[in-house]
């Protein structure tokens, strides 16, 4: 028997037989030819080319037909490249310049593309590079006529166990028959964690090594709630996790008769649970697991696709489909946040020594108003669509505020003289994610909206540690007696001037944490849609009175191993064992 630590990308409890996939690249032919034969080449790829576009395209068609809109976004990215006449360019240069064959000339642009992305310190980023090497690979496959090994004949209920998973696998695979997925490689912003949670596919990923442990038809147990799997277990274990899996799985049926209830205390205090999400087939997710709306709409998926630039109307369609999907409920669409370290080479964004405290989010669109302005021209005419909110991520202060609030007004400005519709009236927020903003939310409070409170930078920021770098981790603490003073501090300030206050960090989706924040006064919650249940139990099952006296006990304490001391036994005193 042996345990694996990797990362919960979504939750759940699975015991079942291992598939192990590893679809591995085949050595790849290197030969020089002369400069007759390069047409030839030329010609060779256009034709593989060709191919892999009907093949993609077909796949399209598929999985539209089998869920919907689901997974376009990836396949569109394939498209996309496999048609861009810059990549074509590249590969069409080097075999002139090199003279070699075109499966070693290609798959070298492929390696500098793939590169360039994976050495980013941006983590999406960095898991962007698996788009690049699966139309790579699928490349390949057609000039080297391999025959690729397919999911979507798995007969029976299985483990897929596997290095790593490319956009179109994932697709492709009899997701009825996968009941979890445990990977090598990824994160919680990965391709296969986004499709896992849409798919509610228990899974894994960041293991490391866990394909060197498994062979095919082993004994493996994933346990999403704990990030934790277990390769051929002992027979003790294997029950007492069988019985954990039952249990989970009675929880969520138990959860989820919460869905349609509202998040109110036992005192009558509403709160508003929304979803956070990064691609619009979450939608669906969302709205099963009884959100309110979506707090929370990172844009960024639409910048990161290959092929450029998306246009304004790409973009407000996009934004206009998640409006529609929500049915009139709310939906925080945060501008882009890109820049510092993004490489990407159609924003001419470059990397930079300390990328983190650089030129990114609202400072990149500043510097680009030709960017930012064609994405506020999209939002506004999508707003006709829906209960659409604007929040800019990333402000610093009043000064850089009112530079993104001109901006917008410009664009409003246009808009009427163009007399194209759009709603004069739609809410704009900003993210507090810096000391310096939490510290004059008081002035910041008098220019917008509303507050949504960005934990996972605001935390990072204000106790200085890098949460990537594994020396310092440990410092990353939530209840760090210095960030509750903060987090006071914003709501306070905010609802001193009836404005209200979300919460989109990682800190509001932890059950841990929920009757702290309770107390604080938090308006809304964001959170994966996945945590929303099992917040709205806690929410129902307490008073603000109760919670208002957790936080008069915590804000006395001077550590933070103390307050989570206290927290966590006054949680576990009341509730079932928390998914954290």
């Amino acid at each position: 028997m042996k345990t694996l630590s990797g990362i919960s990308v979504s939750p759940g409890i699975v015991v079942g037989k291992a598939f192990l996939f590893v679809d591995e690249k085949p050595p790849i032919p290197q030969y020089a030819i002369s400069s007759a034969q390069v047409a030839g080449e030329i010609a060779r790829f256009k034709d593989a080319q060709g191919k892999a576009v009907a093949e993609a395209q077909a796949l399209k068609i598929r999985t539209e037909a089998e869920m919907g809109s689901a997974g376009d976004r990836f396949l569109d990215a394939h498209l996309l490249m496999l048609s861009d006449p810059d990549f074509t360019g590249q590969v069409e240069a080097k075999l002139g310049e090199l003279h070699f064959n075109v499966e070693w000339v290609m798959y070298e642009v492929i390696a500098e593309l793939v590169k360039r992305l994976e050495t980013s310190q941006d983590a999406y980023l960095r898991e962007r590079a698996v788009d690049i090497y699966d139309v790579g690979k699928r490349l390949l496959d057609h000039l080297l006529k391999r025959e690729r090994i397919s999911l979507a004949d798995l007969s029976e209920e299985v483990v897929l166990v596997t290095h790593n998973l490319m956009p179109s696998d994932t697709l492709l695979m009899n997701k009825r028959m996968v009941k979890g997925i445990a990977m090598d490689v990824g994160g919680k912003t990965s391709h296969t964690a986004i499709l896992a949670r849409s798919f509610e596919i228990t899974a894994v990923l960041g293991l490391s090594e866990i394909t060197r442990h498994v062979r095919g038809g082993d004994t493996v147990i994933v346990d999403g709630n704990a990030g934790a799997v277990i390769v051929d277990p002992d027979p003790k274990t294997r029950e007492r996790y069988l019985s954990s899996s039952k249990e989970w799985q009675k929880r969520e049926v138990r959860l989820s008769t919460l869905n349609e209830l509202p998040a109110e205390t036992r005192d009558g205090k509403l709160i508003s649970l929304k979803a956070n999400i990064e691609v619009p087939e979450e939608t669906e997710s969302v709205l099963s697991h009884g959100a309110d709306g979506i707090g929370l709409y990172r844009s960024e998926f639409l910048f990161l696709k290959p092929g450029g630039f998306p246009s304004e109307d790409a973009q407000c369609e996009a934004y206009g489909q998640v409006l529609d999907a929500m049915g009139g409920k709310a939906v925080t669409i945060r501008t882009l946040d890109l820049g510092g370290d993004k490489v990407i080479s159609e924003l001419r964004v470059h990397g930079e020594k300390n990328p983190i405290l650089g030129w990114r989010a609202i400072r990149f669109c500043l510097a680009r108003p030709d960017l930012f302005k064609t994405q506020l021209r999209a939002l506004l005419r999508a707003s006709v669509r829906g209960d659409l909110r604007i929040m800019f991520p990333m402000i610093s202060g009043a000064e850089e505020l009112g530079k993104a609030l001109a901006a917008l007004e410009e664009v409003r400005r246009e808009l009427r003289s163009e007399r194209i519709p759009f709603r004069e009236e739609v809410p704009i927020g900003i993210m507090i994610e810096i000391p310096s903003a939490a510290l004059t939310s008081d002035i910041l409070a008098r220019k917008v909206q509303f507050f949504s409170i960005g934990t996972n930078d605001l935390i990072q920021y204000t106790i200085a540690v890098d949460r990537g770098n594994e020396r310092v981790a440990y410092l990353y603490e939530p209840f760090h007696p210095g960030v509750l003073r903060l987090l006071r501090l914003i709501i306070d300030n905010a609802h001193a001037m009836s404005v209200p206050v979300s919460m989109c960090g990682e800190m509001a989706g932890d059950p841990l944490a929920t009757v702290a924040l309770l107390g604080l006064g938090l308006d809304t919650f964001s959170m994966s849609a996945a945590r929303i249940p099992e917040v709205k139990q806690i929410i129902r099952a307490v008073s603000m009175s109760e919670a208002e006296e957790v936080v008069g006990t915590i804000m006395e304490m001077k550590s933070s191993v103390e307050i989570e001391k206290y927290v966590s036994g006054w949680m576990h005193e009341r509730f079932e064992p928390l998914a954290r």
